[in-house]
Parts: C-alpha cells; sequence; structure tokens
C-alpha cells in the first residue's frame, strides 16, 4: 500500500470528500494512517473527515494525535479544542484553549471559551467572556442573543437574532433561534413561518437529503450526520414542527414532521429526535418509547424535558414503581430538570400508592397554593388592562394559562 502523499491515492482521497463519501474516505485513510501513524496528511484530512460527519470523538483523537506530531502549529490545538467542545468535553476543551498563546487567535479562542462556558451553564462566565468580543460583530449579537434565551427573555433574545440576520443575511441557524424564541412566546403562526422557510430552502438548495422521502414510504439510505446537514438546521426545524403541533394537539402532523425529516439511521438520531420519536408515538409504541427516554438520561447531554417526561409517562402508564426508583437514583437531576411544583404532583403521585391521605393532603396543599397564584395572575390581567399595558396583558394571560393548563 502506498504511502498517503502518494499523488493516486491523494487525488482519489480528495474525489471522495469533494463528492461527499465520508465514510469511504475515512475507510482509505484509516488504511493509510496504519502504515505511518505519524502522517500528519493522513491525520488532518481523518480529523477532517470526522469533523465534517460530526463524529466529534474521533476527530478530537486525530487532533491531539496533530498536536503531537506538529506542536508548532497553533490551527491543530484550535481544531482539537472546536471538537472535544462538540463532544461535550468541556473542562478539557477549555484546558487546550489556555495552551494557545497565539495573539492572532485570542478573538477566535474567546468565542470558542464563551461557548464553552454557556455549555457549562456558567452564564455569568459567558456573559463576561462575551462582552470582550467587539461589539457590533454579528457573532457577539447572536451570543447575547442565547444568553438572553438562557434568562428567558424571549423577546430581547428575538431581536439580537434578527439584529445579527440583517448583517448576515440569511443564515438558517439564525432563522431556527427566532422561531425557537416565537416558539417559547407562544407564537406559533410566527415560528411556523420561519420553519417553513428553513424547510423550503433545505429542499431546493439540497435535494440530496431526501426531505420528505420517508412520510412518502420511498426506500431511502442515511444521509448521515454531516456538517451539510446540521448547517441547514433541517433536524432541528423539524423536531420545533412537530413540537408546535403536538402542543396544537395536531398528533398526526406532529408525527409527520419527524418521517419528513432527512433519513438517518437510528444510532446517527441526535437525542432531540430520539425524546421526539419517543413522545409521539408512545401510545403506539410505549416499550420502545421508554427505552429511548431512559437511555436519554444516561447521556450528557439530553434534552432538559427528557427526565420530567419518563416520570411523568411512568405515571400515567401505571409505573409507579420505576417512577420511584428513577427519582430515587437521579437525585442529581431532579433539582437540575424538575420545577418544585413538577416534583410535588409526582411526589404525590408515587405517595397515592402506599399512602392515599398522605397524597390527598399533598394534593389539597397544591391546589390551595395553585387557586392563590391563579388569583395573583387574574388580578394582574385585570390591572394591566386597566393601565392599557397590552404587553403586560400578553405576559399576564400567558402566565395564567400555564397555570390553568398545570
Amino acid at each position: 500500500m502506498a504511502h498517503i502523499n502518494d499523488g493516486e491515492h491523494t487525488k482519489a482521497i480528495y474525489t471522495m470528500i469533494k463528492e461527499g463519501l465520508f465514510k469511504e474516505a475515512i475507510a482509505v485513510l484509516n488504511k493509510q494512517f496504519q502504515a505511518n501513524t505519524n502522517s500528519r496528511a493522513a491525520l488532518s484530512l481523518l480529523g477532517y473527515c470526522y469533523y465534517f460527519t460530526q463524529d466529534f470523538v474521533n476527530a478530537a483523537n486525530c487532533y491531539e494525535h496533530l498536536t503531537v506530531v506538529c506542536p508548532e502549529v497553533d490551527d491543530y490545538k484550535l481544531y482539537y479544542a472546536q471538537s472535544l467542545y462538540q463532544a461535550c468535553f468541556y473542562q478539557e476543551a477549555m484546558k487546550v484553549t489556555c495552551q494557545i498563546e497565539n495573539p492572532d487567535y485570542q478573538a477566535k479562542i474567546v468565542k470558542l471559551q464563551a461557548a464553552i462556558k454557556y455549555g457549562e451553564e456558567d452564564l455569568a462566565a459567558a456573559k463576561s467572556l462575551v462582552d470582550q468580543s467587539p461589539s457590533g460583530d454579528s457573532d457577539t449579537e447572536v451570543n447575547l442573543g442565547c444568553l438572553l434565551f438562557k434568562e428567558g427573555r424571549y423577546e430581547e433574545a428575538c431581536k439580537k437574532f434578527m439584529t445579527a440576520m440583517q448583517v448576515e443575511g440569511y443564515v438558517p441557524d439564525l432563522s431556527y433561534n427566532i422561531a425557537l424564541c416565537y416558539y417559547r412566546l407562544k407564537q406559533y403562526a410566527l415560528a411556523l413561518k420561519h420553519i417553513a422557510e428553513i424547510i423550503e430552502r433545505g429542499i431546493r438548495e439540497h435535494p440530496e437529503l431526501s426531505v420528505g422521502m420517508n412520510t412518502e414510504g420511498i426506500e431511502v439510505r442515511s444521509v448521515g450526520n454531516t456538517i451539510t446537514l446540521h448547517e441547514t438546521a433541517l433536524i432541528e426545524a423539524f423536531n420545533l414542527k412537530a413540537a408546535i403541533e403536538y402542543q396544537l394537539k395536531n398528533f398526526d402532523a406532529a408525527k409527520e414532521a419527524l418521517t419528513d425529516m432527512p433519513p438517518r439511521g437510528e444510532e446517527e438520531l441526535d437525542p432531540v429526535t430520539l425524546h421526539n420519536q419517543a413522545l409521539m408515538n408512545m401510545e403506539t409504541h410505549p416499550t420502545e418509547g421508554f427505552e429511548k427516554l431512559q437511555f436519554l438520561i444516561q447521556q450528557n447531554p439530553f434534552p432538559p424535558e427528557t427526565f420530567g417526561n419518563l416520570l411523568l409517562l411512568y405515571c400515567k402508564h401505571e409505573y409507579y414503581d420505576l417512577a420511584a426508583d428513577v427519582l430515587a437514583e437521579n437525585a442529581h437531576l431532579t433539582y437540575k430538570y424538575l420545577t418544585p411544583y413538577l416534583f410535588d404532583f409526582l411526589d404525590a403521585l408515587i405517595t397515592q400508592q402506599t399512602s392515599p391521605e398522605e397524597a390527598y393532603k399533598k394534593f389539597d396543599e397544591m391546589a390551595a397554593r395553585h387557586i392563590e397564584t391563579l388569583r395573583k395572575l387574574t388580578k394582574q390581567v385585570q390591572e394591566a388592562r386597566q393601565n392599557h399595558d397590552d404587553e403586560g396583558v400578553k405576559k399576564a394571560v400567558n402566565e395564567c394559562e400555564e397555570a390553568l393548563e398545570r
């Protein structure tokens, strides 16, 4: 077998990469790498292919090796840190960023460090790093928007994303962020408008991603988890569409949104898609649904709703012992992912199985608190109407509706 610098092999590998045949390229490059484990060219191309297929752990391994083979090349350190960040190894990624002393890289490093802190949910540190970025930079606007979103300030976040879109032009990720803000504000029509644009552009610009073919019953092969797929924001858009349809009780449309997304193998599915598949098919395939949700809570990270939904569904299907076990085994998740209201509700439901009187008392206390909350919110709606405060009315009515749902 010739080495990687052999002209024909190099040309063949570049052709594979150009045509999107990353798995095939990875197979050839791995053989080349085994023949010469310090080949900079093989490692660099392997790292690129792994990153492009979103196999960030293997990408990180390649770039780590490159930092040893070529310690003077700061690009490899940066790619190593980016791969670790994408694989959710936040502490390791931060450690690598601190090893890059080249001042030319400082702007990129600060942005990456802000993203790392955001991933760790250290919002104060993330904000401090974002504040070091140049104002007026569209990336800074996006980062500020993400921080506002985390704080629940959805309208302000939406304005930041729109400002960035005016500078950058149309970017699917930004359009998705705007749709997500509208979703949180319960302005579903506006959210669906942005989702429709993401999907239409994805179909038009990337017919190879086979959107909608599964729903139509056409056999298609997996499109894989490429960076191209990620950049279209199609998976995120279809998941958000499914969530909106589910909220509106359009259950068939919610399921269709999940089957319309570009086809991937079960092992390639992202956590949000797995969660939504489990939730929306629970009536027909409960065993599979519970398996998916149990699998997800062992992963890091997983969609925040997963833990509460698993417990609620166990109770709905009368698996109270399993719900109690999950609560006992995952105390660290309880404080992070359950609101005090949801915890009290689940606690009362589970208690009901062994001590109905004690459960009745817990439900009675919850009801009393609930009635008091509804009184306060009703008063806020009336006051906002008297003051002709349209925004205040909208906010109070939303909170009132949420309380009534509970």
